[in-house]
């Protein structure tokens, strides 16, 4: 665990201090404190205190020196450490590192911070040393971050304040069960420190611009993959693939609406399957039932510089065996090579209960 505190401050060092000074950064330091929030009553025995600890971020300033950072109200851009007790004999301590933008309102006095990044725990599930763990069975989770604050940058001198809200989740996706997760709900406080001396003035060449943009159809394919597993404790990991095809129409300079079809060989699924036809004769599973599943979505794309936010809700239209329903959810980031290349992270959810991480590459043609 200490190995990975000081690997993590380093990292974060070697990002603030290797940059150059053509943007203004700054740096935050927040304390919070909270509550778990009581999302499925299976962790009710893990909530036994009020979650505290601290969240550490160097942030890049935008001046709309691109014309995305005008579109988005000049966001800051960065990485974060946040390190939390949850007060959990069996819960511990979890440390993690994130990748975030920040976008602004009501004159900047509102900032809006959205994460995403990897955590680790050094108290995941055992069946021995750590069984009443049902929330975390793995000690690297995935991580998503978001905090609300109202803030003001250089009351004294290069020093600010900030308050506001911040919510922690953590979480496997199934990569290994059990995965019951957490979400921490909490109020912060804390400091920002200007490192710049002087900010650049911000540019506006597109203040009272109607941007006009027009883009034919496009056609993506993407293949994803991952491992994951069942609820079923033990029952073991297994890879997947998912063949996606979709087209998409931008309807302005941001976003795009989307349309396809995805084709789902989740291997966890015929593992269980087995396991349910000869464990469970009440549930009438036979064993010979597919494990593959075919479904339809409707999406939005949110185009923010070369990363944009994907959003899909699916129906199967081909679901041989009932797990968890036959709507889905995905959620997740793309990162564009180019015109046409792009590669993908995302989330696959049952309403709340995640599915699978998914790791995707594609091309948009």
């Amino acid at each position: 665990m200490k190995s990975f505190l000081t690997y993590t401050f380093l990292l974060v060092s070697l990002v603030v201090f290797s940059q150059q000074n053509t943007h203004s950064s700054y740096i935050d330091l927040s304390y919070f404190r909270g509550n778990v929030a009581l999302h499925n009553n299976d962790i009710l025995h893990l909530i036994e205190g009020h979650p505290e600890g601290y969240i550490l971020s160097w942030n890049k300033k935008t001046y709309g020196y691109n014309d995305w950072e005008q579109r988005y109200n000049y966001p800051d851009y960065g990485v974060t450490y946040v390190y939390q007790n949850l007060k959990s004999e069996a819960l511990g301590t979890v440390a993690s590192a994130y990748a975030h933008y920040n976008f602004y309102f009501l004159n900047r006095n509102l900032m809006f911070r959205i994460a995403q990044g990897i955590a680790y725990t050094a108290q995941p599930y055992d069946k021995v040393d750590n069984y009443r763990n049902v929330a975390f069975g793995s000690h690297i989770l995935s991580s998503t971050f978001a905090m609300l604050n109202y803030k003001k940058e250089r009351l004294f001198g290069r020093f600010g304040v900030q308050a506001g809200l911040s919510l922690i989740h953590y979480s496997n996706a199934n990569v290994k069960a059990p995965n019951l997760s957490t979400n921490s709900m909490t109020l912060n406080v804390g400091v920002t420190y200007s490192i710049d001396e002087l900010e650049p003035e911000y540019s506006t060449t597109l203040e009272g611009v109607k941007e006009k943009f027009t883009e034919p159809v496009k056609y993506n394919l993407v293949f994803r993959t991952g491992i994951n597993e069942s609820d079923v404790v033990g029952s073991g990991q297994f890879p997947f693939y998912i063949a996606s095809a979709y087209a998409d129409k931008r309807i302005n300079v941001k976003s795009a609406l989307q349309l396809g079809t995805d084709v789902f060989f989740s291997k966890f699924l015929e593992e269980l399957i087995y396991y349910q036809s000869v464990s469970y004769p009440e549930e009438d599973v036979s064993g010979d039932e597919d494990y593959k599943r075919v479904g339809v979505f409707a999406g939005h794309e949110l185009f923010v510089n070369r990363m944009s936010i994907v959003t899909q809700f699916g129906y199967y239209v081909y679901y041989p065996f009932d797990f968890e329903g036959r709507t889905y959810l995905r959620i997740g980031l793309k990162r564009y090579f180019g015109k046409k290349l792009f590669g993908a992270m995302t989330l696959k959810s049952h309403g709340a209960k995640a599915e699978a991480v998914e790791f995707g590459i594609g091309v948009r043609l």
